[in-house]
């Protein structure tokens, strides 16, 4: 999905890629901001000077630029040189411009955050709670929300316990248990709730919570009682877990005549 987003009165052109779940955005026109270039054929110029630059670096910036087609300001599809957003803070930093300086601050700040946190998680929750609070959550769903992040790591930890794997299988294991108790695949539940790169949990109910909570809850006690010795029993294992928040979904579902799981997003939950 590619659309156009606006800094002040300049154009920047994106790309959402859903597979990944992450925004691609044209390096010209990050540069043409920056740079401040008077026109976007002097700014692919600079981009140009400044790729084969980096390039002579050795900078992975650009290794890790994906060449994706974009409606060119002539109106013809071409090929564009994009970067995600790490990436893009990554060039940020390599280009001298009073507009940058805003970025590096807060990306200085954000680091300092995440140093401070490792030392004190009691620092990480509170942010989460200031956090929530600003968005405009209830006490009663915060309380939710973060024993929800609790039980998480209980799992995470069990999932590591008998040798899953960071990444890619405990993505494949999370979307086993929401596929189990919501018919739905982690992709499809966002996709009802009108959600691209937001957090699904933060956009779910209390009960929907409470649902997601028991389905990994489960998941967790099978895994530590049985001691999976694969990662396909592990994934054997995850769709029991959820199955048995499925059984729950389908019963109040039944008793209340409603459904359990919202389309809505968060700012039109309350």
């Amino acid at each position: 999905m590619s659309n156009i987003k606006l800094f002040n009165d300049k154009k920047i052109r994106t790309h959402w890629d859903s597979a990944k779940e992450e925004w691609f955005f044209s390096v010209v026109d990050v540069c043409w901001i920056l740079a401040e270039s008077p026109d976007y054929l002097t700014a692919r110029k600079y981009w140009n000077k400044l790729k084969q630059r980096l390039g002579e670096e050795g900078s992975e910036l650009v290794t890790n630029c994906h060449q994706l087609k974009m409606v060119a300001f002539d109106g013809k599809l071409r090929e564009t040189d994009t970067l995600d957003t790490k990436g893009v803070l990554r060039l940020i930093q390599s280009i001298p411009s009073p507009r940058a300086e805003p970025f590096k601050l807060w990306l200085a700040e954000v680091g300092n955050d995440r140093i401070d946190e490792i030392y004190d998680p009691e620092k990480a929750i509170q942010r989460a709670l200031n956090f929530y609070r600003k968005k405009g959550y209830s006490e009663d769903w915060i309380n939710q929300r973060l024993k929800t992040i609790e039980m998480r790591k209980e799992l995470t930890d069990e999932w590591k316990r008998v040798g899953v794997k960071d990444g890619a299988e405990y993505a494949i294991l999370t979307d086993e248990i929401t596929k189990a108790w919501t018919d739905m695949t982690t992709r499809q539940y966002k996709d009802l709730k009108g959600l691209s790169k937001e957090n699904l949990r933060d956009n779910m109910t209390n009960l929907e919570l409470v649902l997601n909570l028991l389905a990994e809850q489960a998941t967790k006690e099978i895994s530590s009682a049985r001691d999976p010795k694969s990662f396909k029993e592990s994934k054997q294992i995850a769709g029991e877990g959820g199955g048995i928040a499925k059984t729950a979904r389908l019963g109040i579902e039944n008793k209340s005549g409603r459904p359990a799981i919202s389309g809505k997003k968060k700012d039109l939950l309350n």
